[in-house]
């Protein structure tokens, strides 16, 4: 076993490795680059770029690459060797800090969204020094950002770091006016949860849905699903608990601070959840894990589903995003203290997130809207489309008391008694949790859980810290000059909590009674991507994003356009991917069922003409019309599909997919898992989600 103190970052080119390689001066202005953004002199990144070289190569490296996050939503990498020719046909190792500053790669091949015309080819890569360089498969990955010859954002982290820079800006306005002058930063930290199911690599592979699309397009659910919650939490198989281990240990070489692993609520199914870290460096390890985590399962012979929704029928998997803020000298800015009345510094940072959720509801919806999400929202297993905020009952008294302006008496604190001398009693937390909400307060933190398991949490953590931002300059703005700055505190708390009080629920988010309670606050029910998309464009949000330099008017557009150029090409393979799989597969297989069936009727009415053969004569007609109804079904989402193509693009397209062509893939769906149920099992032509769902039983 290894050691994990010893294995933690060892493929990292962190601060302990700059610390011993780098000259002091070098080291400090790198320090000073990360902790404090002061930018890097050419001078120092050729320093830098050969001692990593130099650090690579002992570590067995024998390229680099410029490692991003493309509008793809996954990684990008072009590797280049360190080898360099030199005098005599020999070759040296280099790597220069023009090299490590600066990569250029064919931007057409990437999303743009209408930003560039595929002729203009050129994009760079710009070295991230905040996010440390690592070592991958034996290639130096170096973090970037990823942009344009006319330097429009084409990827997922440009837009994250300008949102945490903004965040920044504005927090320290508050800041200085609650006289804490020591703080030199306001750091974002996220802790992503990451769902996944494993399932045996070899029945994966006779599943062509599960190849093209990453879930299950057809299949009925087995005897036994999760409904005994004997999942949960239980214990972990002998070839599960091994995968897990090799996964950790891949992780901790990378720096990931991999924490917590276990069952999750569906069969196959399990989540791995880190530290903390900062807002960058969660969101480049959340895409290491994702990747990881599929490498690492191939070579135990098992295959990862992080799609949103695998299996109809069982849990879909998520990516709770634990958001919270501090200061570089440890003040955790949402932690309430043991009166959170008379903490105004949590009280003002909370509302502000309050205020920030109520007013972009439609933007953390926008976030985390896809196709495969859309499976997911709103079924009764994780929260709906509705934005709402959680705070607990203890909280909620306190926030009630301040804009009511009434009196608030402190709950003095339940002791939880066992009833067992041996067992230690101890003091309740001062609330609850609440699963179904989408957004909720867990003591010092926010856990926003509408995130899906594949998504990037770039997109939802720089939305959110705009908007979050955007109402601490309104604070400092109101706060700013105020000759009772305690008076002016408590007015801007009350008025804000007034306004905003909408967006707090408490209860049972998956209730109709909620849905119908929200729409009387006037709040958003944003069912799916095609519905939640255009609210992105809207001109509140774009002067959002304007006004804090994250995004350009242009750039905004094209991350629309790309979302939904995505959405109908996702739901587009999948009804291929039906279709092929009905007309190859499917109706064939039934065809030689019922063929078999004939063949033993005719075969008992020659050896016995008496003979009855009424089962197999039900079963004949039943599934002859079954395959009938599938012939129909394929033959109308075929001329859907065909429609689609004939359509403008963009949220016309979007629309008739969601409503039409995902409309009929349930329809030939439904047939086709009610024609399973009847056919022999030797003649269905790909495993069944028992097959699948219980693949790993050592």
């Amino acid at each position: 076993m290894p050691n994990v103190i010893e294995i933690f970052g060892s493929m990292v080119f962190n601060n302990a490795i700059m610390r011993d390689r780098l000259p002091k001066d070098t080291y400090k202005h790198v320090k000073k680059t990360k902790e404090e953004g002061v930018p890097l002199t050419r001078e120092v990144a050729d320093v830098v770029a050969n001692a990593m070289k130099d650090w690579a190569i002992e570590k067995g490296a024998t390229h680099f690459t410029h490692w991003f996050q493309p509008m793809t939503g996954i990684t990008a990498e072009k590797h280049d060797s360190f080898l360099t020719p030199d005098t005599d046909d020999k070759i040296i190792m280099e790597l220069s800090g023009k090299e490590l500053i600066k990569g250029e790669t064919d931007a057409s091949s990437f999303p743009s969204g209408g930003l560039r015309s595929t002729f203009e080819a050129r994009g760079y890569t710009a070295w991230d020094p905040t996010s440390d360089a690592f070592i991958k498969d034996g290639v130096l990955c170096i973090p970037t950002v990823f942009c344009s010859y006319t330097g429009e954002a084409l990827d997922k982290k440009t837009p994250l770091l300008r949102s945490m820079e903004a965040l920044n800006t504005q927090a320290l306005r508050v800041l200085r006016l609650f006289g804490m002058n020591d703080v030199k930063r306001v750091n974002v930290t996220v802790g992503p949860e990451q769902e996944y199911f494993l399932i045996d690599r070899k029945i994966a592979l006779k599943r062509n849905d599960i190849t093209y699309t990453g879930r299950t397009l057809f299949g009925s659910m087995p005897p036994k699903g999760q409904e005994l919650d004997d999942h949960y939490f239980g214990v972990i198989k002998t070839r599960v608990s091994e995968y897990m281990r090799d996964l950790d240990n891949e992780l901790w070489k990378l720096g990931v601070r991999a924490k917590t692993k276990h069952n999750e609520v569906a069969p196959a199914q399990h989540e791995l959840a880190p530290v903390y870290a900062s807002g960058n460096i969660a969101a480049d390890h959340n895409q290491l894990t994702m990747e990881i985590m599929k490498k690492v399962a191939e070579r135990h012979g098992m295959k990862c589903l992080l799609h949103e929704k695998p299996f109809a029928g069982v849990n879909g998997s998520g990516k709770h995003d634990n958001w919270s803020i501090g200061t570089d000298t440890g003040i955790n800015l949402l932690k309430p203290g043991k009166n959170p009345h008379d903490n105004k510094l949590f009280l003002i940072f909370m509302c502000a997130v309050i205020k920030a959720v109520d007013d972009y509801q439609d933007l953390l919806r926008v976030s985390v809207a896809s196709a495969g999400n859309d499976h997911r929202l709103g079924g009764s297993e994780a929260p709906p489309a509705i934005i709402s905020i959680f705070v607990g009952d203890d909280l909620d008294e306190v926030l009630r008391s301040i804009a009511d302006g009434s009196t608030y008496t402190a709950q003095e604190r339940e002791i939880m008694k066992s009833g067992v001398d041996a067992l230690p009693d101890f003091v309740k937390d001062t609330t609850d949790r609440n699963r179904t909400s989408p957004f909720a307060f867990t003591g010092n933190k926010f856990e926003f859980r509408m995130p899906g398991s594949s998504l990037s949490v770039s997109g939802p953590n720089f939305m959110l810290n705009t908007a979050v931002a955007e109402s601490l300059k309104q604070f400092a703005d109101a706060l700013e000059g105020k000759d009772n700055f305690s008076d002016a505190v408590d007015a801007l708390l009350r008025d804000t909590l007034i306004k905003h009080r909408r967006i707090i629920f408490n209860g049972d988010n998956y209730s109709e009674e909620w849905v119908k309670e929200a729409e009387r606050r006037g709040l958003l029910n944003l069912a799916s991507t095609p519905d939640a998309l255009p609210h992105f464009i809207s001109e509140k949000n774009i002067r959002l994003f304007e006004s804090h330099g994250i995004l350009t008017a242009g750039e905004v557009m094209s991350r629309y356009e790309i979302a939904l150029e995505n959405y109908s090409k996702v739901i587009n393979i999948e009804a291929l991917t039906m279709l092929e799989m009905a007309r190859r597969d499917i109706m064939p297989s039934v065809c030689k069922y019922i063929k078999l069936l004939s063949d033993e009727a005719v075969g008992k009415k020659q050896i016995c003409a008496a003979a009855s053969c009424t089962m197999e004569e039900r079963l004949i007609t039943l599934l002859s019309e079954k395959v009938s109804a599938l012939f129909e079904a394929c033959e109308a989402l075929d001329e859907y599909i065909t429609t689609a193509r004939t359509l403008s693009g963009g949220l016309e397209t979007a629309q008739f997919y969601h409503d039409t062509v995902l409309a009929q893939m349930n329809k030939l769906r439904e047939i086709a898992d009610e024609t399973e149920t009847y056919t022999a099992k030797e003649y269905w032509p790909f495993p069944t989600y028992g097959d699948l769902l219980f693949s790993i039983q050592e």
